[in-house]
């Protein structure tokens, strides 16, 4: 369980920094220079996600059970996933009327998967994962709208139908083919084995 809050304390602290110590960051990348600092978050990052996959790794072996998640659940999950994905392309599509409208819809996808995968799992590993990255995005997202009302930036603008269209049928694609084909590799878990 170590390895996995350690790789949790990593990685969602270098993520946290930008919105809770914006001058620290500032001050980061005015010494090291832009290229600088990205690389030394980037590092960071991939510490802590390399501490997260091995620890989890490690306790999905002895899972200790704290719920037994009910097999309708599935079907929620299965929707809320569409939905992050959907989020998830339009923090990448230009000009779409999501990322308008909400903003930082990285975040909200990041939310909507931790949410997503807390209906389903219920070991103790699970709650510190998801239940972290879920606080993280609350978190962050709290802290990044402030910054934007202080800035003075508005959700209102024009937004492209096209782009906006091509955010959610990229999003479903890639829903597909993360639940059909990359989550049995990269988890080792078939993500729709309840559905059938």
């Amino acid at each position: 369980m170590s390895l996995l809050i350690l790789g949790i304390v990593i990685f969602l602290a270098i993520h946290l920094l930008p919105a809770t110590a914006p001058n620290l960051r500032e001050q980061l990348g005015e010494r090291l220079g832009h290229v600088g600092w990205r690389l030394i978050h980037s590092g960071v990052a991939l510490v802590g996600l390399y501490l997260i996959v091995q620890g989890y790794a490690d306790w999905r072996m002895q899972p200790i059970f704290v719920w037994t998640p009910p097999a309708f659940l599935s079907h929620p999950t299965a929707l809320l996933m569409v939905v992050a994905f959907i989020f998830l392309a339009a923090a990448w599509v230009p000009n779409n009327a999501i990322k308008k409208r909400v903003g930082h819809p990285m975040l909200l996808a990041v939310k909507t998967w931790a949410v997503a995968h807390l209906l389903v799992n219920g070991t103790l590993a699970d709650l510190l994962l998801f239940g972290s990255f879920l606080a993280w995005g609350v978190i962050s997202f709290i802290m990044h709208r402030r910054a934007d009302r202080a800035a003075g930036l508005s959700r209102v603008g024009q937004s492209s139908p096209v782009a906006t269209l091509i955010t959610v049928l990229l999003g479903i694609v890639m829903a597909g083919l993360f639940a059909l084909w990359l989550h049995p590799i990269l988890i080792g878990v078939p993500a729709i084995i309840r559905l059938s």
